[in-house]
């Protein structure tokens, strides 16, 4: 069994267990996973962290294995910070406009989820990047 975080298009956070990815797939194209606070359909997977129990390895194996994932989560932002250009709140209208360029430089910056969801009902994908293990303790 797999547990997945799971959001609606309107936003609700909520999980949902499924035997293995590919039920979960079929599950979702078929319109049976649906959100239990507005029952919409449109789902998908939150970014979510490996699932990693102290029975099985130990406080020594958890510890090592958080802080891989921490120095994961610094080396993302600081590829991103490097490779792209901060946009700040101008992240949906930069991501508009340069969703039509074919060699447009990367962009970072902010957006509410209801922008997210625009951009993405819009085709322009966009990802969250997770917070900082520092700022989210």
């Amino acid at each position: 069994m797999i547990r997945y975080d799971l959001v609606c298009a309107e936003g609700h956070l909520f999980d949902a267990w499924f035997s293995d990815s590919a039920s979960f797939d079929e599950q979702v194209a078929a319109g049976l996973v649906a959100c239990p606070v507005c029952g919409c359909s449109r789902v998908e997977k939150q970014l979510m962290a490996p699932s990693v129990t102290a029975a099985k390895s130990g406080k020594a194996g958890l510890a090592a294995e958080t802080a891989k994932l921490r120095a994961m989560v610094r080396a993302l932002h600081e590829h991103v910070r490097r490779e792209a250009e901060y946009v700040g709140r101008r992240f949906p209208e930069e991501a508009r406009k340069r969703a039509e360029e074919d060699d447009a430089k990367p962009i970072w910056g902010e957006a509410s989820g209801e922008e997210v969801r625009a951009l993405r009902e819009e085709g322009i994908e966009v990802l969250p990047l997770p917070p900082l293990p520092e700022k989210k303790n």
